[in-house]
């Protein structure tokens, strides 16, 4: 009986968290638009201190971006580089987003914690906030990090993550980015939400696939530079323009 009413918890959870993140429409995500993408060359990274966030910062150098990183404490990403401002900033605390913002061409966001054991609200209203501030200053482009099992891929993690480590471990964490990808695919931003597969700090590859990946008995990996390597893709490019793709090796 216990673990009938665990099964049940376990998929009730994931049914909730399909219909409370995104779900784009099918036609939004493969193709290009109809608009083209616009040139980028300045990028406020987001969560830059984190795992995803640190390669993010290190291969948009790479590529030659102008590049700010918002970080609560700026002297954690211990990072120097001649293109590169580390600048203070909470994604709680609105005011302190203004100066990250402004005179940016889009912003790249790999936010995320580490209060996995209590009901927060860091991504969800963190990231409205930052797409306030965008609004405020015209800045449009917006790529951001979430995971597999949420919206239209929900389920998709593989069994050990819909029926142990998301009930068990990260439910408060998912129900939030769930409510982060609500309110990302409901904003005029021109959003691209990234859901990766199980993240590990192996190499790059630069080989990896998109779309609709993933599946109901194990979810796939995916090294966290290769993460943000396909998120900085889409700077230039509008093929998943407010839509919601996934990736796995």
């Amino acid at each position: 009986m216990i673990w009938l009413s665990f099964l049940a918890y376990s998929f009730g959870l994931a049914v909730l968290l399909a219909l409370r993140g995104a779900r784009p429409p099918l036609s939004a995500a493969v193709g290009p638009s109809a608009g083209a993408a616009m040139k980028v060359r300045r990028v406020l990274i987001v969560g830059s201190t984190g795992g995803t966030g640190r390669q993010l910062v290190a291969r948009a150098l790479e590529r030659g971006y102008e590049v700010t990183a918002l970080a609560r404490n700026p002297a954690a990403l211990a990072m120097e580089h001649p293109q590169l401002t580390v600048v203070r900033g909470d994604v709680l605390d609105r005011a302190s987003l203004d100066a990250a913002v402004h005179g940016q061409d889009a912003v790249v966001s790999a936010l995320g914690h580490k209060q996995f054991y209590r009901p927060t609200r860091i991504q969800s209203a963190g990231t409205a906030n930052l797409l306030a501030v965008m609004a405020g200053h015209g800045v449009r482009r917006f790529v951001c990090e979430t995971s597999l099992g949420l919206g239209d891929s929900a389920g998709r993690l593989g069994l050990l993550f819909t029926l142990f480590v998301i009930p068990v471990i990260l439910p408060f964490y998912f129900w939030d980015k769930a409510r982060q990808e609500r309110i990302i695919s409901e904003s005029a931003a021109h959003w691209t939400i990234v859901r990766p597969g199980t993240l590990t700090n192996g190499p790059r590859r630069g080989r990896y696939r998109h779309g609709r990946v993933g599946n109901l008995l194990w979810g796939g990996w995916i090294a966290r530079a290769d993460v943000a390597d396909f998120m900085l893709n889409q700077l230039e490019s509008d093929t998943y323009l407010k839509a919601a793709p996934g990736i796995c090796s």
